[in-house]
C-alpha cells in the first residue's frame, strides 16, 4: 500500500516534530530525543481561535462554548442560558491547500448547578492518491476523521465543579484500500474526559480585585485504536492538562487576565534497544526486541497510562521534558475589543515546537468574533502562519446573575 497510512500520521502529527527535530536520532532511540506519539493526533489540536491566540492555554481561562475542549467543568459557571462557537483553521497551509481543521461546541444549562455540552469536530486531510506495488494509481481518496463528545458538568459548591463526558472517535485514512499487501479498515475508539474548575475573586493585588482560577483535565482516556483487522492497536493521545489564571480587573473597562498551562501526553515514551555489532535490534527468544533502557511499549491500556510517568529511559530529567507549557494573556477593553497574546513551548528532545501566537476579538451584545495567527521560533516550521477563526453566539440570561465568574468576556 505504499505505506500510505503512515504517509497520513506523518502528515498530520508528526510532520511539526520532524521539521523541528534538533537531536541526533536513530531508528531504534539511541539519543535523548525520543518523540511520544500516538494515532488520531487531531484529538489534541487547538480548535478554537480565542485560545490558540493565547498560547493553546485553556485550562482555567474564564468559560465560553469551547470550554468542551478544554476543560468542561467550566460551563457550569457561564452566566448564559445557552451558547454556541464554530471555527475554522486550514491546516498545514504551508504545505498544502486542502487540509483543514473544522469545530462545533455547545451548551445548554439545565440549571444554575448544571449544564451539558456537546462538541464536533472535523478534520479533512485533504486528496490523496494510492498506487499498487507497481506505482500505478488505484484510486484517490480524501482521509478524514472526526469526534463527538458528549460533557455533563455540575457546581458542586459556588466556586468549584467537575465535569464528565464521554466521546466517540472515527479514523479513516485509506478508505478500506486494501492490496496484496494486506488490508486497512477505518479505526474507530471510544474515550472519555474528567475534569475540574475552581474559581474565587475574594483576592487583591496591588490594590486592584483579583480573580484566580485553577483548572485540571484528563482527556481522552479509552480503548485503543485499530486500522487493519486483528492488528495490535495504537493508543489514543490521552493528555493531562494543569492550568492557572488570574484576572485583574484595572477599572470598570480594562480588564487583563495571565494564563499557565502544563500538558502532559499519557502515552508511554519510546524505549532504548539493545543493538548488536552491526547497529541491529537483538531480538530474545520470544521474537520480541531486547530493551535496553525504559519499558515495553506493546502493553495494556491502563500500563500505558499510569506507566507514562515513569517509562522515559533516562529518568526523571526525560519525564519532565515532556511537558509542554502554555502562556497566555488577554486584555479587553470594556468587554468589546479583545487583544491577545501568548507563547507555546516543547523540549527540543520531543518536537521542539516552540512558537508565539497573537490574537483579537470583538464582541457586540450576544455576537463574538475571534482570529488567532501562530508565528513560529527559529526555523521554518509547517505550521507556520496557521489561522483560526471562530464566531461565538451566547443566549439568554442565567437564572445565576452574578455568580462568582463572569462569562460576560468570554
Amino acid at each position: 500500500m505504499k505505506n500510505k497510512i503512515i504517509l497520513v500520521a506523518l502528515v498530520v502529527g508528526l510532520v511539526n516534530s520532524i521539521f523541528a527535530q534538533t537531536a541526533d536520532e536513530d531508528l531504534w532511540g539511541r539519543t535523548n530525543g525520543r518523540l511520544v506519539t500516538s494515532a488520531v493526533p487531531f484529538l489534541l489540536f487547538a480548535p478554537d481561535a480565542r485560545s490558540s491566540g493565547m498560547g493553546d492555554v485553556g485550562a482555567a481561562t474564564s468559560p465560553d462554548a469551547n470550554a468542551m475542549f478544554w476543560n468542561a467543568s467550566k460551563l457550569a459557571f457561564l452566566e448564559t442560558k445557552s451558547g454556541a462557537s464554530l471555527s475554522y483553521s486550514p491546516w498545514l497551509r504551508k504545505l498544502v491547500n486542502d487540509m483543514y481543521l473544522g469545530y462545533f461546541s455547545g451548551y445548554t444549562k439545565l440549571s444554575d448547578q448544571e449544564t451539558v455540552g456537546l462538541g464536533l469536530r472535523y478534520f479533512n486531510l485533504g486528496s490523496m492518491t494510492f498506487t499498487d506495488n507497481e506505482g500505478e494509481i488505484v484510486k484517490t481518496f480524501e482521509p478524514k476523521e472526526f469526534e463527538v463528545t458528549g460533557a455533563y458538568a455540575r457546581k458542586l459548591s459556588d466556586n468549584f465543579s467537575m465535569s464528565i463526558g464521554l466521546k466517540y472517535i472515527h479514523s479513516n485514512l485509506t478508505g478500506g484500500y486494501s492490496n496484496s499487501g494486506g488490508s486497512s479498515k477505518p479505526g474507530n475508539a471510544a474515550a472519555g474526559d474528567v475534569s475540574a474548575f475552581y474559581t474565587s475573586d475574594k483576592f487583591m493585588v496591588a490594590g486592584y480585585p483579583m480573580k484566580i482560577s485553577a483548572g485540571a483535565s484528563l482527556a481522552n482516556l479509552g480503548s485503543k485504536i485499530s486500522y487493519s483487522e486483528g492488528g495490535e492497536g495504537d493508543f489514543l493521545p490521552g493528555n493531562m492538562r494543569l492550568g492557572v489564571t488570574g484576572e485583574f480587573e484595572i477599572d470598570q473597562y480594562n480588564k487583563i487576565s495571565l494564563s499557565i498551562d502544563a500538558n502532559k501526553l499519557l502515552v508511554p515514551t519510546p524505549p532504548v534497544y539493545a543493538l548488536d555489532s552491526n547497529g541491529q535490534r537483538i531480538q530474545d527468544d520470544g521474537g520480541g526486541y531486547v530493551i535496553e533502557s525504559g519499558k515495553d511499549p506493546n502493553r495494556s491500556y491502563l500500563n500505558g497510562v499510569f506507566g507514562s510517568f515513569t517509562d522515559a529511559p533516562d529518568g526523571f530529567s526525560e519525564e519532565m521534558s515532556e511537558f509542554i507549557l502554555n502562556f497566555g494573556a488577554e486584555y479587553w477593553y470594556g468587554d468589546l475589543f479583545a487583544v491577545r497574546g501568548g507563547y507555546f513551548y516543547e523540549s527540543v528532545l520531543k518536537g521542539g515546537r516552540q512558537y508565539f501566537t497573537a490574537g483579537i476579538g470583538l464582541k457586540y451584545q450576544v455576537l463574538e468574533i475571534n482570529m488567532s495567527y501562530l508565528i513560529p521560533r527559529g526555523q521554518a516550521s509547517p505550521l507556520a502562519d496557521t489561522l483560526r477563526f471562530s464566531i461565538l453566539v451566547n443566549i439568554g440570561d442565567s437564572k445565576e446573575a452574578g455568580s462568582v465568574t463572569d462569562g460576560a468576556s468570554n
